[in-house]
């Protein structure tokens, strides 16, 4: 397999020169195993981990290989190989870790498109897209909404679900499929390109195993939908794992996420609420929380009717969450901050006792 029926471009490519890696293995890393990944080369696949140095000098989980990124690597046996250097990321797809670290949790990087699957008997839940929305736009990534499932419910109701999304969610695809009888599938295999990279996004149980097991027209995934005591999806992926489809595509299948915190530092939010975002600059305010003030185009749209009081309410909560992870990484940078700088100061007074 060639490099670039990995996705390898130009980009990558002038930066393996520029950086003088003509004595390395250039592959992608295809999965990851709590810090053990598996690395794609022409020469085939490597389980691999990282050099000490890279260890040392990470200061974030940003600074590890993750699914999707293209490495340098060195190989020292028929399947095991150190990665050297990771390539700059066009896109990093991610979210904020669960708990009250302040962590970045990377979902994959590389990434053209998000496919972002719903299952319609349970799972749908608008406010949940846009979260998932905020994430995709943050990262520079182009979604697409897949609702599965659809042989359990009739067509009318299909019809109603894809309106509550037109209706709330603008200039964003969304397809209705069934595993099960196959409709929608040519629709979105025509989405698929080769060379481009997909992600599937959404919670256990909506079928992504299975949707990408008929993409790829193999038992890639074990496929298993839902607890029958619990009535809730079960984590059957239990780790990221990027695919090379048939027809050239590149997928990374995900574990089901049941939380969805949001990590934005780029627009994400601004995006998926543009309607909310451009009304506020009407604001007398400046500083406006479009909660309770007087001169809010925010409230008054929202009273008249002109904005989902929906999207609304779920644009406030994310803000929220948002600032608060924000404080809480502030917090994190200063205290580890404040660490070195206590570690400095005894290794400086180490080595004058040492004189």
């Amino acid at each position: 397999m060639a490099l670039e029926d990995l996705g390898y471009n130009d980009g990558f490519e002038q930066f393996r020169r520029k950086q003088g890696l003509d004595s390395f293995e250039i592959g992608r890393v295809i999965a990851e195993h709590r810090e053990r990944y598996i690395v794609r080369t022409t020469e085939g696949e490597f389980e691999a981990e990282i050099t000490g140095n890279m260890r040392f000098t990470a200061q974030s989980r940003e600074d590890f290989p993750a699914v999707g990124d293209w490495v340098a690597l060195l190989t020292y046996d028929s399947d095991f190989a150190i990665i050297h250097k990771i390539f700059p990321r066009f896109s990093i797809v991610k979210r904020q870790a669960a708990g009250q670290s302040g962590e970045i949790q990377i979902i994959a990087t590389n990434v053209d498109c998000a496919f972002l699957v719903q299952a319609v008997d349970r799972d749908f839940n608008i406010n949940r897209l846009e979260r998932y929305l905020a994430i995709c736009y943050s990262a520079g990534v182009s979604p697409v909404i897949i609702l599965t499932k659809t042989d359990l419910i009739d067509g009318q109701r299909i019809a109603e679900l894809l309106e509550s999304i037109k209706l709330r969610i603008k200039d964003v695809p969304a397809i209705a499929i069934s595993n099960e009888t196959q409709d929608g599938y040519e629709a979105l295999k025509r989405l698929i390109k080769k060379g481009r990279t997909y992600c599937l996004l959404g919670s256990s149980g909506v079928g992504k195993s299975t949707l990408l097991n008929k993409l790829s027209g193999k038992a890639i995934m074990k496929a298993d939908a839902i607890s029958r005591s619990t009535g809730k999806g079960r984590h059957v992926t239990s780790h990221r794992a990027l695919i090379v489809l048939e027809d050239g595509g590149i997928l990374i299948d995900n574990p089901g996420m049941r939380a969805v915190g949001i990590a934005d530092a780029a627009g994400g939010l601004e995006t998926a609420f543009d309607r909310i975002v451009s009304l506020s600059q009407n604001c007398r305010f400046k500083d406006c929380t479009h909660t309770a003030e007087l001169g809010c185009a925010v409230l008054e749209a929202l009273e008249k009717g002109e904005i989902d009081r929906s999207s609304y309410e779920n644009y406030l909560k994310m803000e929220r969450e948002k600032a608060h992870f924000e404080s809480t990484v502030a917090e994190k940078r200063k205290r580890d901050k404040a660490f070195g700088k206590m570690l400095r100061n005894y290794k400086k007074a180490m080595k004058k006792n040492k004189h």
